[in-house]
């Protein structure tokens, strides 16, 4: 199994990256089932760390998205890693609004998509953006619109790539029509498959797939499961054997896991190394099969 991909057939980023999502904090007072990821993190400083620990530890792919405590998480990212800048990936998302800590609702107008990336530009202090995905397509719009904007700004040379977020395969052949697509980014892990036909496609092309969420909590994870079981027989973490189950289901799978923690992000990059026979990754798929947390 590799540890690098090519994404867009040119760039090479590590199979495991790091989602930024989880560097802000949740509001107190809210409903605790959204991520609200509403404010910059209160210890900039512990965030710095974190990401600059990422790319020491050979994480080179830094996802993001502009509604990410609105914009602040760019800035963040700017600061962090600017003497990192050549050797990092960055991907970053447009397409969604969040006004207020539990909302969070698409927005396709295409002018609109082409001025928040140039606002992404702005607080990232970048020229071009390595991979620009549309947070989640508008109903409201017509997606060739949508997208047609974002081929817009690769025209302009703003945009190297352009990614999709919570797709069909039927909306990414539609979008692939209009511009290359380098990349899906849907909701998938152990105990929500629902994107099955989306990863084998993506696979096909050699499209990346970004889960969102690739670790997921629930029975499977239990201390008696067969998780568990695996993790124990590969002297591992249930959280390592579940992203590595991840990289054993599809050559263009690239896992971005986030976290605040230090050591949950070093558990995480080390899950690379983990290799599954195919008996365990049976076991596991078996096991979980059509549940959904």
């Amino acid at each position: 199994m590799t540890t690098t991909f090519q994404l867009g057939g040119e760039l090479t980023v590590s199979r495991i990256g790091y989602g930024t999502m989880r560097l802000a904090p949740q509001e107190s007072g809210f409903d605790t089932s959204v991520f609200h990821v509403w404010r910059a993190p209160a210890d900039r400083q512990a965030a710095v760390a974190i990401l600059r620990r990422a790319v020491e530890s050979g994480v080179n792919l830094i996802d993001t998205a502009d509604a990410y405590a609105l914009g602040e998480t760019e800035e963040l990212i700017a600061d962090a890693l600017a003497p990192y800048r050549d050797d990092v990936v960055i991907a970053t998302k447009v397409g969604a609004v969040h006004p207020t800590p539990t909302e969070w609702l698409p927005l396709g107008h295409p002018a609109y998509l082409r001025q928040q990336a140039e606002l992404c530009l702005r607080r990232l202090r970048l020229d071009h953006i390595d991979l620009l995905q549309l947070h989640r397509i508008d109903p409201a719009y017509p997606l060739e619109d949508q997208v047609g904007a974002l081929r817009q700004l690769v025209d302009a040379g703003k945009a190297r790539h352009i990614g999709l977020s919570e797709v069909s395969v039927d909306q990414i052949r539609a979008a692939a029509d209009i511009v290359p697509i380098a990349s899906v980014q849907n909701l998938y892990n152990l105990t929500h498959r629902a994107a099955e036909d989306v990863v084998e496609y993506t696979a096909s092309r050699a499209i990346a797939f970004l889960p969102w969420f690739p670790v997921a909590a629930g029975a499977h994870a239990a201390a008696t499961g067969a998780l568990a079981e695996i993790a124990a027989e590969l002297g591992a973490t249930p959280v390592q054997v579940s992203l590595a189950w991840l990289l054993h289901r599809s050559p263009t799978m690239l896992p971005i896991p986030g976290t605040a923690s230090l050591s949950h992000l070093d558990e995480n990059i080390a899950a690379a190394r983990i290799q599954l026979s195919d008996n365990q990754f049976e076991r596991l798929s078996a096991i979980t099969a059509g549940v959904s947390a």
